[in-house]
């Protein structure tokens, strides 16, 4: 009798706890937080010196139970903000079919604001900007095409230098680099590295951590990705130890500055994004928006 209590009880018990995470794996989406990190380039003209750079990425949105809400909260609060550029590293869509009309409508509608506040804006396009498995290349047209359509420079293998209202006196140029998405087979660094004049100061965006692991040594001393959703659901100080590493074959799972990945000098900042994959729920992961303070040293 004891023993038939006990595991009642013990049912019971793993029950309450799994409900109570599963509420707070659903609320937990619905805040925002807010990262500052500093950002060492070499050659950064003075300029650049102390302005700020600031990251978005994983919208997601299409999925069901998408987090449209906190997409344009972190919107808003990179307005608020004012960085001197904002970079948006992929996967605006989460969608299997052909068209993304209506998710991109959503997508524009948050974004418009950036543009509004004469924020400069780029991107890089994600796996599931493509649809994913298999990926569909005028899908990725139409995003592309959409974004552009309101303003923001959407970068394929390719380098721009950036031009912020809110640098005064840049005569020497900041450079973006930004990386095809790697899933779709569009991720050519040496393309993109091409267009850099030598020892050039620059920025590096990518959607796929994996794309960073193709720049040669000091070619990269700060770069930006996401992909990774920071693991989504994860243990509590055990960021590897996650939901997304479970089930996914890729080599970084984990989120902020990321150790010991990728060659000398170069150095990779993974941002936790704000949607999802497979499953709408965020336990220990909250939705992350960067700001980068640019240094030279």
């Amino acid at each position: 009798m004891k023993i038939t209590n006990l595991l009642k009880y013990s049912t019971l018990g793993l029950l309450g706890i799994l409900s109570i995470l599963v509420v707070w794996g659903l609320l937990e989406p619905k805040f925002i937080d807010v990262e500052e990190e500093t950002a060492i380039i070499p050659n950064l003209p003075p300029a650049w010196e102390g302005k700020r750079i600031g990251q978005v990425t994983d919208f997601q949105v299409g999925m069901w139970l998408d987090n449209t809400g906190t997409m344009r909260d972190s919107i808003k609060k990179l307005v608020e903000e004012k960085p001197a550029a904002v970079l948006i590293t992929g996967d605006f869509v989460y969608h299997s079919l052909p068209n993304a009309s209506e998710e991109l409508s959503k997508v524009t509608e948050a974004i418009q604001p950036l543009i509004k506040a004469n924020i400069p804006t780029y991107a890089v396009l994600g796996n599931h900007d493509y649809s994913h498995k298999p990926p569909i290349p005028e899908l990725g047209e139409q995003v592309k095409n959409t974004l552009e359509g309101i303003g923001v420079k959407v970068l394929k293998n390719q380098a721009v230098k950036i031009d912020s209202p809110a640098v005064q006196g840049n005569n020497q140029p900041l450079y973006l680099v930004g990386i095809g998405a790697y899933v779709a087979k569009n991720s050519d660094v040496n393309k993109a590295l091409a267009e850099l004049p030598k020892n050039s100061p620059r920025v590096v965006m990518m959607h796929n951590p994996a794309s960073f692991a193709a720049f040669p040594p000091q070619t990269a001393p700060f770069a930006v990705a996401g992909h990774t959703h920071g693991g989504q659901i994860r243990l509590p100080f055990t960021p590897q130890w996650s939901y997304l590493s479970l089930i996914k074959g890729e080599e970084v799972y984990g989120d902020a500055w990321i150790k010991n990945y990728g060659e000398e000098g170069n150095n990779l900042y993974v941002n936790r994004g704000i949607g999802f994959s497979d499953v709408p729920i965020r336990i220990n992961c909250v939705p992350e928006v960067t700001l980068f303070t640019l240094r030279s040293k």
